[in-house]
């Protein structure tokens, strides 16, 4: 039930309904016309019974006058009746005596019955009422029919604006923060997609509010950091200049990370794809990485790629980074085959569930290098591209190894 839909259950609900109250007015009709058809028959037995019985009943006596009246009967001319009779009625009881005969005819809108006696004939028009329990259940189960599809219609008019509004929220979750939500009514839908109108815009304001903190604080830590760095080189003592140098590039190499998580986490960042190939990849990463060569060793099949050659290079480069700093041998493999790209290096595995370490600046105590990052930017930039990031350790070789794969 909870993977149901609210439309595809109101659908259920109702026909459900329906089909029952369709299954009780058929039961309804059935015994109140099989009820009506025994009164019928009753009733004229009893009028057969009444004509037939009576010696002393002549055609113009008072009893018959008053018969008439108790059983709703009215005398006409056999002839005005006979067509009608005979194109359309059909006999629906006789009955006998030594008086004489009665039969009953039924045709498309009235009842006849024919009386005849030793003395005399009598066509007689049945006025009385046929059953009202009959059209009334025949009415009440229209009417009541009429109300379900009309509360069916109507409580489908008040469940499509969710529909509406789904579909906004999809388009809200691609990227258009300049949606606006509006024409709800005031009703619960409607104040659902008012709230939701005021999230989008408080999102909105953050995100700029965001962006221009990030812009601001970056554009202000490069002078100084530049000026720190001219100042570091001409400190005489080689070990305190090393240090200051040291600091000052990892204080300029956040400033990139930060500038990339921004850009890369953009609502409207698309990457730009294009035809490369894999070693093309790699070479780019290595670039990138700007380290000694010795530390890396390559193990790859090449293969055609359709993808941002920079950011999946920007991948690799953070991950062979985050494998020279952290393994005790300070050394990574790049190993490529089929459509996964992984990266190798020696350590014990991670304390925490690799979720943990896609989170900005979340590291392990220990690892006291990097602003952590580098995962961040990797799961950001794999997701942008359609890509999986998976991390496993393997216990026979001691690796660690984290692995894209290119669908």
């Amino acid at each position: 039930m909870k993977n149901i839909s609210v439309t595809t259950f109101v659908h259920s609900l109702f026909i459900a309904v329906i089909m029952v109250l369709g299954v009780a007015f058929y039961y309804l009709l059935s015994s109140g016309n099989d009820q009506r058809k025994f009164q019928e028959v009753n009733r004229y037995k009893i009028i057969s019974d009444t004509f037939l019985t009576n010696e002393n009943m002549g055609k113009n006596s008072p009893t018959l006058k008053k018969l008439y009246k108790n059983f709703s009967l009215e005398p006409i001319d056999a002839k005005s009746v006979k067509d009608e009779i005979e194109k359309s009625g059909t006999t629906i009881f006789s009955g006998r005596s030594v008086y004489g005969m009665v039969k009953v005819f039924k045709t498309k809108k009235n009842y006849y019955i024919y009386i005849q006696r030793f003395d005399y004939d009598l066509m007689l028009h049945d006025r009385h009422p046929e059953g009202y329990t009959y059209r009334f259940l025949m009415s009440f189960g229209f009417i009541m029919l009429a109300i379900m599809l009309l509360m069916y219609m109507m409580v489908l008019k008040k469940l499509y604006p969710l529909k509406k509004l789904h579909n906004q929220i999809e388009q809200f979750a691609g990227g258009d923060l300049n949606l606006k939500i509006e024409g709800y009514g005031d009703d619960e839908i409607g104040r659902i997609a008012h709230s939701f109108d005021k999230a989008i815009r408080h999102i909105k304001q953050l995100i700029s509010s965001k962006n221009l903190f990030m812009r601001n604080i970056m554009h202000e830590l490069k002078t100084p950091i530049t000026k720190g760095r001219i100042i570091a080189e001409t400190i005489d003592d080689p070990i305190a200049k090393q240090v200051l140098v040291n600091a000052f590039e990892r204080m300029n190499e956040l400033i990139s990370d930060l500038a990339e998580v921004e850009r890369i986490t953009m609502y409207n960042f698309e990457p730009d794809m294009g035809d490369t190939t894999l070693s093309a990849v790699v070479d780019n990463a290595i670039r990138m990485l700007m380290t000694d060569p010795e530390k890396i060793d390559i193990d790859i099949v090449d293969r055609p790629l359709y993808t941002d050659e920079k950011l999946l290079a920007l991948v690799l480069k953070n991950l062979m980074d985050n494998g020279i700093k952290y393994s005790p041998d300070t050394h990574v493999t790049l190993r490529a085959r089929s459509n996964r790209v992984g990266v190798h290096s020696l350590g014990e595995p991670l304390k925490e569930d690799i979720s943990y370490y896609i989170e900005p600046f979340s590291q392990e105590e220990k690892r006291n290098s990097g602003f952590g990052l580098g995962l961040y930017i990797v799961a950001n930039i794999t997701d942008k591209l359609g890509y999986e990031f998976k991390y496993r350790y393997d216990e026979d070789a001691k690796e660690n190894i984290f692995e894209i794969i290119i669908n």
